[in-house]
């Protein structure tokens, strides 16, 4: 038999080494000693006695054995070669009692390369073996810059919790993800029995996942199972069948599609051309009544953000009475969002708008288990291809807000009250800023944050001595409350100078249309694999700014002719020099930042005193807000 597989082995090792030479690449194993960093700028750590994974054993130490073997470990020496016949009867040995003697290797970056043993891996490839017993050492790098460096930094972390070799990330912060997702906290060390449990179940994942096709794409298995686990639940995975997994990994199969370099977030900006013209649609012949469902987190009465969206609700049926049936479900809960979608979806809902970010991945599992259903989540730079989501560019409503507060101020200091560091909340913050900067270049912005553990912001208030301030967005229906939008502090008591608007109805308006119409299709180009993100602004009716009657003529005017520039698209506020705390962001008067920069800014203007605060340094409340759309600092 030994004779027989050695063949095999050949034949698989010739047709690898044939094929890699076409790809232009290097035809035999890798050689851990070429790829090296210089040394000095690494250490050796001793791990011992540990079982290895077949599939991370990639090369040899050294070149002394390199080109006995073709990149995949298989023998192409012949077969009449004294080094077959030592593969022969290690193969024979194996059949027999199995391989018992431990390799000896080299870990770095994750992979394996062998010191001594390399038959016994060709062997233990070639009949299929999951992992093989190695005495180890880990070649360690010192810290740098480098994103794969700190990606491994972090995994060497990770590794003295839970030592796990089997498992690594392409993106950096995934195994604080990780840990959140299994429900341990930093530093907190693995049990033999849950390390076992973990190994089932991503064992269990990957078998799917690699059967489905995973090697193709340009993710790391750890990649695609810390997304499906995020998504259904870790210990709700331990429970599933190997059939039911088998149906979950097809099912989220675009979602691991997306995790790869080439996908993302495609940014819509403006709505998509009609296919048809409203009169046509408008006398169409019985047209079947689209029913949508709004599920909120809070109630319009108790919520400025759920009210607008109501105000949008309502809207809708005014402007679409034959066409459109609508339903709203109040008092969202990341216990019941899913149970609020099932119920939709069994009523008949066509389209369901979750309203707040921390719905997104119950509304994803909803849209890969009903896909006949269009669902949309209120979020920015959400990547989810089986949802879409939707958010307005307020930040340009805030520059003219900015303005304002500039014009207004007596002393120079504003406070701005912001409420979570998420996607889109810095650009309002900076836009702010430089709105106040263009009218009153010494104007300094206190930023202040409202989900922040302990704080009083009106003694903060006081102490800066600031007398314009920039407060909620809306008043709140049930509540007697006048700090909100831009307000000049007279004798204790706010003034009301300006606010934002959420015109949600616009937005909703143009989606039904782009249904009824058939152009919601277009939006979606299947050769890319990119989430659908809608951000719209002011050219489209969905943010707007309400001036009262203490703004002074003056001012109203300039800030109209501010809007209308916005409006138009003539301007940008994040156009020519921008500065931020820490230096030059923007050095050209002709440039202006990316829609895709100004979404995902992780830095304040010059202007703002103050930092952006770390999850720990928020409130519980915060917390499901932060970890679905939480600003995280650019990868290096």
């Amino acid at each position: 038999m030994g004779k027989e597989d050695y063949s095999k082995a050949f034949k698989l090792g010739k047709k690898d080494y044939q094929a890699r030479m076409l790809r232009g690449e290097k035809p035999i194993l890798q050689v851990l000693d070429d790829i090296l960093p210089e040394r000095g700028s690494y250490s050796e750590v001793p791990l011992g006695l540990v079982q290895i994974p077949i599939d991370q054993i990639v090369g040899t130490k050294t070149v002394a054995r390199s080109s006995s073997f073709a990149g995949n470990f298989m023998p192409i020496l012949r077969e009449t070669s004294e080094f077959a016949a030592k593969w022969v009867k290690l193969s024979d040995s194996h059949v027999e009692e199995g391989v018992r003697d431990p390799i000896k290797v080299y870990e770095y970056m994750y992979k394996f390369y062998v010191v001594e043993g390399n038959k016994r891996v060709s062997v233990m490839k070639y009949f299929g073996a999951v992992s093989i017993q190695g005495t180890v050492t880990r070649i360690v790098p010192k810290p740098s810059e480098d994103k794969e460096n700190k990606i491994y930094h972090e995994y060497l972390d990770f590794y003295q919790e839970a030592p796990i070799n089997y498992l690594w990330f392409t993106k950096l912060g995934s195994y604080d993800k990780l840990r959140e997702a299994v429900g341990k906290q930093p530093g907190e060390a693995w049990s033999e029995e849950e390390l076992l449990e973990f190994s089932s179940v991503f064992t269990r994942f990957h078998a799917e996942y690699q059967a489905k096709g995973g090697g193709k794409l340009d993710i790391s298995p750890g990649d695609a199972f810390l997304a499906f686990i995020t998504l259904y639940g870790y210990h709700t995975i331990e429970e599933k069948t190997t059939s039911e997994m088998q149906a979950l990994v097809a099912q989220c199969w675009e979602e691991f599609a997306m995790l790869g370099e080439h996908s993302g977030v495609s940014l819509k900006t403006k709505p998509s051309p009609k296919k048809k013209s409203l009169f046509s649609l408008l006398h169409l012949s019985a047209p079947r009544k689209l029913k949508i469902a709004f599920i909120y987190e809070k109630t319009p009465g108790t919520s400025a953000w759920t009210y607008a969206h109501e105000l949008g609700r309502l809207h809708l049926q005014q402007r679409f009475p034959e066409e459109v049936q609508t339903v709203s479900y109040e008092n969202g809960t990341l216990e019941n969002i899913e149970s609020l979608l099932e119920d939709a979806i069994e009523a008949g809902c066509d389209l369901v708008f979750t309203t707040t970010p921390p719905f997104a991945p119950a509304s994803v599992k909803a849209a890969i288990a009903h896909p006949k259903v269009h669902i949309l989540n209120c979020s920015l730079n959400t990547s989810h291809r089986y949802i879409r989501t939707y958010y307005s560019r307020m930040y340009e409503a805030k520059f003219l807000m900015g303005a304002i507060a500039g014009a207004m101020a007596e002393n120079d200091k504003l406070t701005y009250i912001a409420d979570y560091p998420i996607y889109g909340s810095i650009a309002n913050i900076n836009a702010f800023a430089l709105g106040a900067k263009m009218i009153n270049p010494r104007a300094k912005v206190f930023l202040e944050w409202s989900t922040k553990k302990e704080i009083d912001i009106d003694e903060n208030i006081r102490a800066c001595g600031s007398s314009c301030v920039s407060g909620m967005d809306m008043v709140i229906p049930e509540e007697a409350w006048r700090f909100f939008g831009i307000y000049h502090i007279d004798e204790g008591r706010p003034r009301n100078l300006a606010m934002p608007l959420w015109h949600w109805g616009k937005f909703y308006e143009q989606i039904i249309w782009a249904i009824m119409d058939g152009s919601w299709k277009y939006d979606d180009d299947p050769s890319e694999k990119k989430a659908i993100n809608y951000w719209w602004g002011m050219a489209e009716g969905v943010i707007d700014v309400v001036f009262s009657k203490y703004l002074p003529l003056g001012s109203k005017r300039l800030v109209e002719l501010l809007k209308a520039t916005i409006s138009n698209e003539e301007f940008n506020p994040f156009s020519g020099v921008l500065y931020s705390q820490s230096g030059v962001v923007l050095k050209d008067t002709e440039e202006s930042l990316s829609p895709e920069e100004i979404m995902t800014m992780d830095w304040l203007a010059e202007n703002v005193v103050g930092t952006i605060p770390s999850k720990e340094e928020l409130n519980e409340q915060a917390e499901p807000v932060i970890k679905q759309q939480g600003v995280k600092k650019k990868e290096g």
